[in-house]
């Protein structure tokens, strides 16, 4: 069957359908990554989204249409990224409409917008994975579920809250540390849980994944950006700078803490992104928090980053002493 991808700017990609049949709007982003597109398909980050793989040799499996995913192939995604990154990331339509006309879509499309992503992806109840060493509460505002693992593999007791959980409720269990894990859409849209935040600094211990970062910077006063096609792949590269030392990482996000707006008594840059230059990690000097906009839980991608489960790990320790 026949397929259309049509750009808000009015370019139009012929191709083959593939997945399910129908017609969906959203926010056309690439990834880089040569692998892992399974773990590209079932990450909440990308809710409202068009994901562009980037490498042509990407299998696929009747996955898609048993989860009424559609898809389109037999597209130069190699043009189509060209035009995302020298346009920036834009709205878009795939559809298997044989009738489609662009100019009756055109103000759909562009009027489109992600509404409370987080809450589409979160968790409805409070899960429990039991472990025998620390308790750490995580937050999840749409974790991949190697946040879960990584912390279970180093004998965590594992509580997850939902993303609109009050800090009385996190506060509840007595955790050893707090985990803010990963999700999609604008970080300034997440009032409640930038306010949750600002209540629990330095209460617990608390580590960021990538929302979870951008977030930590907002309640702390600082400002965030929209990038112009954001970071998504398995190939980055970020430097920390007290090791000296460059890591490959593991991305997806749309959205940057902008250094400027951070207030340096506080707020220290500990990783920056060696493409461009952007705030990768922060570690706060006044309180046991830090936060990274990269994936250390990788999937898809490296565990370069895996140490840093077990510095958090280290700082609830000397918490607790």
């Amino acid at each position: 069957m026949k397929a259309i991808l049509a750009l808000e700017d009015g370019t139009i990609f012929h191709g083959e359908s593939f997945g399910a049949e129908g017609e969906v709007i959203g926010e056309i982003v690439f990834n880089t990554g040569m692998t892992g597109y399974q773990e590209v398909l079932t990450d909440p980050s990308y809710c409202g989204q068009i994901v562009t793989m980037t490498y042509p040799l990407i299998g696929n499996y009747n996955y898609l249409k048993k989860n009424n995913i559609i898809g389109i192939d037999k597209v130069d995604t190699r043009a189509l990224t060209r035009i995302l990154r020298d346009k920036g990331t834009m709205k878009g339509l795939i559809t298997t409409d044989p009738d489609f006309n662009f100019d009756e879509k055109i103000d759909e499309i562009r009027a489109y917008v992600i509404k409370d992503p987080v809450m589409c992806v979160t968790t409805n109840e409070v899960l429990h994975y039991k472990g025998d060493g620390f308790k750490v509460a995580l937050i999840d505002l749409g974790l991949k579920q190697n946040i879960v693992r990584s912390l279970l593999k180093r004998g965590c007791d594992v509580h997850v809250f939902p993303a609109n959980s009050k800090a009385e409720d996190v506060l509840s269990i007595n955790p050893d540390g707090i985990m803010l894990s990963n999700g999609p859409g604008d970080p300034k849209d997440c009032v409640d849980t930038i306010d949750t935040i600002k209540e629990l600094m330095g209460k617990k211990p608390m580590f960021g994944i990538c929302l979870g970062h951008q977030l930590t910077a907002l309640a702390n006063g600082a400002d965030t950006e929209k990038l112009k096609y954001g970071h998504r792949g398995a190939n980055h590269p970020v430097k920390d700078i007290e090791k000296d030392l460059t890591y490959i990482t593991s991305q997806n996000h749309g959205y940057t803490i902008v250094e400027s707006s951070m207030d340096k008594s506080r707020m220290l840059v500990s990783h920056i992104n060696m493409n461009d230059g952007t705030v990768e990690g922060v570690r706060y000097t006044n309180v046991p928090v830090f936060t990274v906009q990269f994936h250390p839980e990788a999937s898809p991608g490296p565990e370069d980053t895996a140490y840093l489960f077990d510095e958090f790990i280290e700082m609830m320790k000397r918490n607790s002493q």
